[in-house]
């Protein structure tokens, strides 16, 4: 009998899915073993392409109720995860933009700020991306930028690049205000329900700046190795915007505006209120009707990247169970055994812990288990929480191996130049890389301000 080549790679994530398991039971319940093996199966699958992302992503659903992880109605419900509607007014967005061609003005704007190289353009996008997601949602500033870096060229080995530039900006520059993303919110309401002095904005951009610019600059460095015989065109010649194009714009920049106005700035300023799934699924929608009309569904909605949204839904699903059965806490509880070590050991195991964990659960499902444990860690053994909590939550939004594992690396994932092999090459190298700058930079700098 001969398997083919796909059925080999069904087989081998079975293998792997099963071998977990066993690795796993002794040292943790039946239920969370099914965890590890299911996660260890999937994630195999969706980075060999045994079966297709959509399908992998859908597993949960199945698999879940099936070894008493999840009910069915447990598991079918992340699929209908609000932020999920976030990234859909987001891809209807980013669709208009493409499709009037505003993508191509913006370009031409931005690339006569930055040098004309193909290096010159990788660091241009990795810091627009980084700097607009200090403020905006990490998502929406991916799916504001990606169809622009796109556009710069045909050439499939440099669009791959551009699009992991976006995505991995995006996630570096979350984490220079405290307002750039959840985990960083999390953080400041748990320290304020502890009874911890609040960081504030000024001293929170200060400690992280350093950490920041420094992985700005060799995320760009890499991404841009063996590039020097590609080239892009930077000769954007562009009419003036027509009528479709201003309308889009309109929207766009209306968007933007009241993003800003609605984000808090606590403990000054406590934004609208309003629903940022809400706002971007709102924008998205204004595009099908008058006056707007930019968008028709018979049209455009085989644009929209369904096998996404099923693949954060997967996201979802784990992080679900990573909390319903405990998994995430017991995980979290093994740190305190290695609390009597060196400050500096104790925080290469918490920032490498915490990283890798986040690959395959929720970042802010995560911190917010996380950091309540880590303040009883700091209770029992001296350790300063800030410090250790800041760590966690830094490293909760640096992982860069998984579609799953962020939102900008699903929506650069969604563009199609990428595949999850090389997602997950790069990513490791940059979890590595940042995680020993991360505890390079808390053990010199922040350690000394606590």
């Amino acid at each position: 009998m001969v398997i083919d080549a796909q059925s080999k790679k069904i087989l081998f994530a079975l293998l792997l899915g099963i071998l977990s398991f066993g690795a796993m039971f002794p040292f943790f319940s039946l239920t969370q073993s099914f965890l590890v093996g299911a996660i260890v199966m999937m994630v195999t699958l969706w980075t060999n392409e045994g079966l297709p992302l959509a399908v992998v992503s859908l597993l949960p659903i199945v698999i879940f109720p099936a070894t008493g992880v999840l009910s069915t109605k447990e598991a079918a419900l992340n699929y209908a995860n609000p932020i999920i509607y976030l990234f859909l007014g987001g891809f209807l967005i980013a669709i208009a933009v493409e499709k009037t061609g505003l993508h191509k003005i913006i370009a031409n704007k931005m690339l006569g700020l930055f040098p004309s190289s193909v290096r010159g353009i990788i660091f241009a996008l990795i810091i627009t991306s980084g700097l607009l997601s200090s403020v905006l949602s990490n998502t929406t500033t991916t799916l504001l930028l990606l169809p622009i870096a796109l556009f710069l060229t045909d050439d499939a080995k440099l669009k791959m690049r551009l699009a992991l530039g976006i995505a991995y900006g995006a996630s570096i520059g979350g984490i220079l205000t405290p307002i750039g993303t959840p985990p960083n919110l999390i953080l400041m309401g748990i320290m304020e329900d502890l009874g911890m002095e609040a960081i504030p904005f000024a001293q929170w951009m200060y400690m992280v700046a350093p950490l920041v610019f420094i992985m700005f600059i060799v995320v760009g460095f890499i991404l841009s190795l063996g590039l020097h015989e590609h080239s892009i065109d930077t000769d954007l010649r562009t009419d003036p915007l027509n009528k479709d194009q201003k309308k889009v714009m309109y929207i766009v920049l209306g968007l933007i505006a009241l993003l800003l106005i609605n984000a808090p700035i606590r403990p000054y300023y406590h934004g609208l209120g309003l629903s940022e799934p809400g706002i971007l699924l709102s924008a998205g929608l204004l595009l099908f009707a008058p006056p707007f009309s930019i968008l028709n569904w018979m049209e455009d909605k085989d644009n929209i990247p369904y096998r996404i949204m099923f693949l954060f839904g997967a996201g979802f699903a784990i992080a679900d169970a990573f909390t319903k059965t405990g998994m995430a806490e017991e995980i979290a509880s093994y740190l305190i055994a290695f609390s009597d070590m060196p400050i500096l050991l104790f925080l290469l195991i918490l920032a490498a812990m915490v990283t890798f964990t986040t690959e395959i659960t929720s970042n802010t499902a995560l911190i917010s288990i996380m950091l309540p444990i880590l303040y009883k860690v700091a209770e029992q053994t001296g350790i300063n929480p800030t410090l250790i909590m800041m760590v966690a939550t830094v490293c909760a939004s640096y992982a860069f191996m998984l579609p799953i594992a962020t939102p900008p690396n699903a929506i650069a994932m969604s563009s199609g130049v990428i595949s999850i092999k090389t997602m997950a090459t790069y990513g490791f190298i940059f979890n590595i890389l940042g995680i020993l700058l991360i505890v390079a930079v808390a053990n010199t700098f922040w350690i000394g301000m606590f």
